[in-house]
Protein backbone atom coordinates (compact mmCIF):
# COMPACT_ATOMS: atom_id res chain seq x y z
CA UNK A 1 0.00 0.00 0.00
CA UNK A 2 1.25 3.75 -0.53
CA UNK A 3 0.85 5.61 2.35
CA UNK A 4 2.34 8.33 1.15
CA UNK A 5 -0.75 9.14 -1.17
CA UNK A 6 -3.18 10.97 -0.15
CA UNK A 7 -6.73 9.75 0.92
CA UNK A 8 -10.47 10.68 1.73
CA UNK A 9 -11.30 9.80 5.42
CA UNK A 10 -14.72 9.57 7.40
CA UNK A 11 -14.36 12.80 8.90
CA UNK A 12 -13.39 16.38 7.94
CA UNK A 13 -10.26 17.33 10.18
CA UNK A 14 -10.17 20.29 12.39
CA UNK A 15 -8.30 21.67 15.13
CA UNK A 16 -11.27 21.05 17.51
CA UNK A 17 -11.18 17.36 15.86
CA UNK A 18 -7.83 17.01 16.76
CA UNK A 19 -8.43 17.70 20.06
CA UNK A 20 -10.68 14.92 20.36
CA UNK A 21 -8.74 12.49 17.98
CA UNK A 22 -5.65 13.27 20.89
CA UNK A 23 -7.38 12.41 23.37
CA UNK A 24 -9.11 9.45 22.41
CA UNK A 25 -6.11 8.08 21.36
CA UNK A 26 -4.05 8.65 24.41
CA UNK A 27 -6.45 6.89 26.01
CA UNK A 28 -5.90 3.89 23.93
CA UNK A 29 -2.19 4.43 24.18
CA UNK A 30 -2.49 4.18 27.74
CA UNK A 31 -4.95 0.67 27.72
CA UNK A 32 -2.87 -0.85 25.62
CA UNK A 33 0.02 -0.04 27.81
CA UNK A 34 -1.43 -1.79 30.79
CA UNK A 35 -2.70 -5.01 28.81
CA UNK A 36 0.79 -5.42 27.99
CA UNK A 37 1.78 -4.94 31.47
CA UNK A 38 4.23 -1.87 30.70
CA UNK A 39 4.40 1.02 32.63
CA UNK A 40 1.25 4.13 31.72
CA UNK A 41 2.83 5.94 29.24
CA UNK A 42 3.21 10.04 29.94
CA UNK A 43 2.68 10.93 27.04
CA UNK A 44 2.80 9.75 23.33
CA UNK A 45 6.18 8.71 22.85
CA UNK A 46 6.75 5.64 20.73
CA UNK A 47 2.98 5.43 19.52
CA UNK A 48 3.81 7.50 15.56
CA UNK A 49 3.30 4.06 13.28
CA UNK A 50 -0.20 4.15 15.18
CA UNK A 51 -0.88 7.76 15.62
CA UNK A 52 -0.67 8.46 11.57
CA UNK A 53 -2.17 5.48 10.64
CA UNK A 54 -5.29 6.19 13.20
CA UNK A 55 -5.09 9.96 11.54
CA UNK A 56 -5.03 8.43 7.96
CA UNK A 57 -7.97 5.96 8.67
CA UNK A 58 -10.10 9.01 10.33
CA UNK A 59 -9.18 12.14 8.39
CA UNK A 60 -7.57 11.51 5.15
CA UNK A 61 -4.47 12.22 4.14
CA UNK A 62 -1.48 10.79 3.78
CA UNK A 63 1.46 9.65 6.07
CA UNK A 64 4.43 11.32 6.05
CA UNK A 65 8.08 10.65 8.03
CA UNK A 66 11.97 8.60 8.34
CA UNK A 67 12.79 5.91 10.24
CA UNK A 68 12.47 8.07 13.43
CA UNK A 69 9.12 9.43 13.66
CA UNK A 70 6.10 9.54 11.47
CA UNK A 71 3.23 12.06 11.07
CA UNK A 72 0.43 13.11 9.06
CA UNK A 73 0.04 15.52 5.78
CA UNK A 74 -4.33 16.35 5.42
CA UNK A 75 -5.51 18.61 3.36
CA UNK A 76 -1.88 20.26 3.52
CA UNK A 77 -1.68 20.23 7.13
CA UNK A 78 1.05 18.63 8.61
CA UNK A 79 -1.09 16.73 11.84
CA UNK A 80 0.85 14.75 14.08
CA UNK A 81 -0.66 13.49 17.41
CA UNK A 82 2.74 13.07 19.27
CA UNK A 83 3.98 16.12 18.37
CA UNK A 84 4.60 17.14 22.10
CA UNK A 85 5.87 13.58 22.40
CA UNK A 86 9.47 13.53 24.51
CA UNK A 87 10.92 11.35 21.62
CA UNK A 88 9.92 13.97 19.18
CA UNK A 89 10.70 16.76 21.15
CA UNK A 90 14.06 14.95 21.14
CA UNK A 91 14.62 14.91 17.17
CA UNK A 92 16.59 17.34 15.03
CA UNK A 93 14.27 16.92 12.32
CA UNK A 94 11.27 15.15 13.38
CA UNK A 95 9.15 16.43 10.07
CA UNK A 96 11.76 15.20 7.74
CA UNK A 97 9.86 13.13 4.61
CA UNK A 98 11.87 10.47 2.88
CA UNK A 99 9.11 8.71 1.24
CA UNK A 100 11.58 5.93 -0.28
CA UNK A 101 11.18 4.50 3.62
CA UNK A 102 7.23 3.59 2.94
CA UNK A 103 8.42 1.58 0.32
CA UNK A 104 11.01 -0.87 2.18
CA UNK A 105 9.26 -4.58 3.01
CA UNK A 106 10.26 -3.81 6.89
CA UNK A 107 7.95 -0.49 6.92
CA UNK A 108 5.25 -2.16 4.94
CA UNK A 109 5.03 -5.01 7.63
CA UNK A 110 5.47 -3.23 10.52
CA UNK A 111 2.35 -1.10 9.37
CA UNK A 112 0.29 -3.72 8.32
CA UNK A 113 0.92 -5.54 11.95
CA UNK A 114 -0.28 -2.20 12.84
CA UNK A 115 -3.47 -1.73 11.50
CA UNK A 116 -5.93 -4.41 12.89
CA UNK A 117 -5.44 -2.89 16.45
CA UNK A 118 -5.54 0.97 14.82
CA UNK A 119 -8.69 0.04 12.97
CA UNK A 120 -10.28 -0.97 16.26
CA UNK A 121 -10.03 2.15 17.84
CA UNK A 122 -11.19 3.78 14.41
CA UNK A 123 -14.47 2.01 14.54
CA UNK A 124 -14.47 2.97 18.55
CA UNK A 125 -13.89 6.49 17.72
CA UNK A 126 -16.18 6.65 14.54
CA UNK A 127 -18.97 5.43 16.70
CA UNK A 128 -18.48 7.81 19.47
CA UNK A 129 -18.15 11.00 16.93
CA UNK A 130 -21.31 9.72 15.40
CA UNK A 131 -23.01 9.77 18.67
CA UNK A 132 -21.62 13.03 19.55
CA UNK A 133 -22.74 14.50 16.73
CA UNK A 134 -26.22 12.99 17.32
CA UNK A 135 -26.60 14.75 20.56
CA UNK A 136 -26.54 18.35 19.07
Amino acid sequence: MNWTEARPGPLTYSYDQFALAKAFFFTKWCEWALERGAVAPKDLSGACRYGSLFVCRVYGGSIRGHYQHQYNDVGGLRVDLSHDAADVGAMLQPYLHEPLYFELVEQQVSLAGCLPRVDRWVVEFLAGSAAAEGLD
